[in-house]
């Protein structure tokens, strides 16, 4: 049974909901109910949604990034291969909507049928990457400042991708059901796996349920807090001093290993987050409710100092009356594509 006061089960809107007076707070402090659509200039509305992921990846040091294509809706599964083929890229791959958020639509391609089905059932534009096969998946949040220069990385979350391990006795479902993250997921894994749900594991065989590292799809958030020190901010200045305007976001990404991160080597990102980017060491189950509204608390005044110098460079946050029409013109979509999947299915 999930256990009420395990907040990382909780609905989003309903986490955040305390931390709305403090919001409020800095609303009357910068003079306006949309400040933070100040912190990154480069980013439209400062990367609150509704942002190209393949538009901020470009600005990206290539040196960084895995093997990459963008697809228009229409796309056919011919122009797609031509262009794997000029990138060189194999399976298996990665699709994820070029305008998405919390891990909607994000899946792993191991073959070319996976691939053919991914594009029939998508009706907007999209990304194909290379899957990373590095070990580990971390989200690193970072701010800078621009005009005082200070930087610094204020979470990092290290994910625990969700899977099972066999005893030799239990079928895939009935070790499911025994894991409380995994049978939150069990509506998809069911569809995701079919009959493979009936086979029994050999004792200690793990089998891998969801390779998206996304909390939604019942990854682990794990607090990896204790790498942060100067040497690390340093690398992620390098990173983030070629991307002019970013100035506050979240890089996903994955690493050959610790040591390397720390070198500032194999180190692949897959996505760059902006403004409405979550301290995610917060949803560790070992932290308390008091420690992650602090840490979040920490990271928004970080976000705040980044506003108040952009602004005073003479940037313009988003208006009231233009976010308004942002909402809903991404949420409108976004439920129409919804419908049009489910009526199709």
């Amino acid at each position: 049974m999930v256990k009420l006061f395990y907040y990382e089960y909780w609905p989003f809107w309903l986490f955040f909901l305390p931390l709305v007076p403090y919001w409020l707070f800095l609303a009357i402090k910068h003079r306006s109910l949309t400040f933070f659509t100040l912190a990154n200039p480069v980013i439209p509305h400062g990367g609150v949604f509704g942002e190209s992921k393949s538009d901020i990846l470009n600005k990206i040091d290539s040196e960084y990034l895995p093997g990459a294509i963008y697809c228009n809706a229409d796309v056919g599964l011919e122009d797609v291969l031509v262009q794997l083929s000029a990138q060189k890229m194999e399976f298996p791959l990665v699709a994820k909507p070029d305008v998405g958020e919390r891990g909607v639509q994000v899946e792993k391609l191991v073959d070319l049928q996976a691939l053919k089905e991914y594009i029939q059932n998508t009706e907007a534009e999209f990304i194909i990457q290379e899957f990373i096969d590095y070990p580990i998946e971390l989200g690193v949040l970072y701010f800078r400042t621009p005009l005082s220069e200070q930087s610094g990385i204020t979470s990092i979350v290290q994910k625990e991708f969700l899977k099972v391990e066999g005893d030799g006795r239990s079928t895939v479902l009935e070790l499911i059901n025994k894991n409380e993250r995994a049978k939150l997921q069990l509506t998809l894994l069911r569809e995701k796996w079919g009959l493979t749900l009936d086979r029994v594991l050999e004792p200690e065989e793990v089998l891998l349920l969801q390779p998206i590292g996304n909390h939604c799809l019942g990854t682990k958030f794990l607090s990896a807090n204790e790498l942060i020190d100067d040497g690390l901010v340093k690398i992620f200045d390098k990173i983030s001093e070629a991307i002019d305007g970013f100035h506050y976001g979240r890089f996903d990404l994955k690493v050959r290993s610790l040591d390397s991160l720390k070198k500032g080597k194999d180190i692949l990102i897959m996505e760059l987050n902006g403004v409405t980017s979550e301290p995610g060491h917060i949803y560790d189950p070992k932290l308390n409710i008091f420690r992650a509204y602090r840490d979040t608390i920490y990271s928004v005044s970080k976000l705040s100092n980044v506003c108040k110098e952009n602004k005073s460079l003479g940037f313009k946050e988003t208006s009231v009356k233009d976010f308004v029409q942002l909402i809903f013109d991404h949420f409108g979509e976004r439920k129409v594509r919804e419908v049009k999947r489910m009526t199709t299915s």
